[in-house]
């Protein structure tokens, strides 16, 4: 028997909280690799670790508060927890190897895509188990053409956000960028959901045996949540994710260094009319050679 999928349980309430918490992980995750590529420093691994846990931890809960709105209305769903929490694990390492690529080999064309293809098969990866870990009295069948369009989305979404993390400058414009990023993200997953049927097992359901949607809705909004939370703090303490490089770092449109910056020299002063181009060690060497000659005359002197 086919059952009846509804993919909006809830309405907009949960479209709208997945898509948010999918920019609230891609925003940190920009802004972490966007200080670790402009300043190389001990911390640099540290910063690619963090972005790439924000950006694995946003997206997977997204997918499950997404799942919450998931439902099959013959049969009661269920998850397995191992199952659910390795899909978790499985989107932070995607992602973090495709970021530390591009963190490390520089944001050129093969690196790009080869991190983003890297990433996106990651989050295709994560949303696919999560749903191998879904217990229902039935069958998950997938539609290939959309799962392979569901594919391609994340694959085009993640070489975009690692374009956008290298290219993007300032704190609102990464800003946009993440909600970019969130509504690709969004939209991957529910064009994977679009793929899903499901064929019941007769008619009576059984009882499920793993954790029901709403004993994982704990852990999915505590853990993950706490923990982007404690990003957007470390995030927002760091004066050069928030506000960028201070003026006195920036090039000028001449190429150079606005004056008065801390250890940056001086600019030299333009040659006079008539006065060598090398004033600043011509005149030394002038003073030297008058000196010299003084001191020789004083000592031919017959006393």
């Amino acid at each position: 028997m086919q059952g009846t999928v509804d993919g909006f349980s809830y309405g907009l309430v949960t479209p709208v909280a997945a898509f948010l918490m999918a920019c609230l992980g891609g925003a940190l995750g920009l802004r972490c690799t966007t200080r670790s590529l402009r300043h190389d420093d001990t911390f640099k691994a540290g910063w690619l670790a963090l972005g790439a846990t924000s950006i694995g931890t946003g997206i997977w809960t997204m997918h499950f508060i997404a799942m919450m709105g998931f439902s099959v209305q013959q049969a009661p769903i269920s998850y397995d927890r191992p199952i659910t929490f390795a899909s978790l694990g499985v989107a932070v390492v995607m992602v973090g190897i495709g970021i530390f690529i591009v963190g490390y080999r520089g944001a050129t064309a093969l690196t790009l895509v080869t991190g983003g293809t890297i990433t996106g098969l990651g989050v295709a990866t994560m949303h696919y188990l999560g749903m191998a870990g879904m217990r229902l009295h039935g069958q998950i069948q997938y539609d290939t053409l959309t799962v392979a369009l569901s594919v391609v989305i994340a694959v085009v979404a993640a070489t975009a956000s690692l374009w956008a993390a290298v290219s993007v400058h300032g704190f609102l414009a990464s800003l946009g960028a993440s909600l970019v990023m969130g509504l690709a993200v969004s939209g991957m997953h529910y064009t994977a959901m679009a793929a899903v049927d499901v064929e019941l097992h007769g008619t009576k359901a059984p009882p499920g045996t793993g954790d029901s949607a709403t004993s994982l809705l704990l852990p999915m909004l505590v853990g993950p949540g706490v923990f982007l939370l404690l990003a957007a703090v470390v995030v927002m303490f760091d004066p050069l994710l928030v506000m960028g490089e201070p003026d006195w770092q920036k090039p000028s449109a001449r190429g150079g260094y606005r004056h008065g910056a801390p250890g940056v020299p001086a600019p030299r002063r333009a040659p006079a009319y008539g006065e060598p181009a090398n004033w600043s060690s011509a005149r030394p060497a002038a003073r030297t050679g008058r000196r010299a000659v003084q001191r020789d005359a004083y000592r031919s002197q017959d006393w």
